[in-house]
């Protein structure tokens, strides 16, 4: 047997950081094509490849090293590739994951529309735990606090759930601490926002109970904060949805997971969420 024959097929999780990789690798090669204001076919000349595989590489299709490779030499860029412990790595910026950037996009918009105080990646320390708020939106009537976290790939449901929790249970006290907030927010919304993809639902049915731990609560006071209203509970509840930053007309941008085996997926998986952001301009 050939010593690089794989022997299963590749996890959702592994899919998933696969076609993130990939899609940033994208991203930086377009950039730096634009940047250079080169076509695709002064690119695909440079670096001896057809002007179809620029395309392909540009909108995040995956492809080999060697292709990054040589893009990056006719670019200037040198390609590093590396494995690094998750709990160690220092947070990714946002042109390394453009469909979570346009998530946060979509949401800051619109609660900034409705006239509330938007913050994102907002910072918070809580002892030897340094996090931030992917969402964040205030009501200063209440005064009341909205917070997401975004996740458009859930490779380590136990890391997710320890960071949410910690979020869950200090974040609003840090940021009524930050604002001055004397007693802080009346009522506190965390909302669980995941990509609305075929690998994110097949890990939420398959952690369906350690899921509705992290939202056990119905996502009526999300639901308010999506129309436009003010909440009328007090108090702290945190849900979880999937929501779809494409825009469709008279289809929701989100739901719930109450009831994980009615929902069906909006994208196959993260390349495809992309790609279709890509065609609408929003990636």
């Amino acid at each position: 047997m050939s010593p690089f024959r794989t022997v299963q097929p590749a996890t959702p999780a592994v899919l998933a950081r696969a076609t993130a990789i990939c899609a940033a690798l994208g991203a930086q090669v377009r950039a730096a094509r634009v940047r250079r204001r080169w076509t695709t076919e002064r690119l695909a000349l440079e670096a001896g490849t057809s002007r179809s595989l620029v395309y392909l590489v540009e909108r995040g299709d995956t492809t080999t090293i060697e292709t990054y490779a040589r893009f990056g030499s006719a670019l200037g860029l040198r390609l590093e590739v590396s494995l690094e412990d998750p709990r160690t790595k220092a947070r990714p910026g946002r042109a390394e994951d453009p469909v979570h950037a346009a998530i946060v996009e979509v949401l800051a918009a619109r609660y900034a529309a409705q006239g509330r105080l938007v913050g994102a990646d907002e910072p918070f320390q809580h002892f030897q735990f340094a996090g931030r708020a992917d969402v964040t939106a205030t009501d200063p009537v209440g005064p009341d606090l909205l917070h997401h976290e975004v996740k458009t790939a859930i490779p380590n449901l136990g890391e997710l759930a320890g960071a949410w929790n910690v979020k869950r249970q200090y974040l609003a006290q840090a940021l009524a601490d930050r604002h001055a907030i004397p007693g802080g927010f009346r009522s506190v919304t965390h909302v669980l926002t995941i990509a609305w993809t075929a690998d994110c639902l097949h890990v939420l049915r398959l952690r369906g109970a350690t899921i509705r731990s992290l939202g056990p609560d119905a996502p009526d006071a999300f639901a308010r904060w999506w129309d436009g209203a003010r909440p009328v509970a007090t108090g702290i509840t945190s849900t979880v949805v999937v929501f779809d930053p494409v825009e469709r007309p008279r289809a929701p941008a989100w739901a719930p997971v109450d009831d994980l085996g009615a929902l069906r997926p909006r994208h196959r998986g993260y390349a495809d969420l992309l790609r279709e952001l890509r065609d609408v301009g929003r990636a």
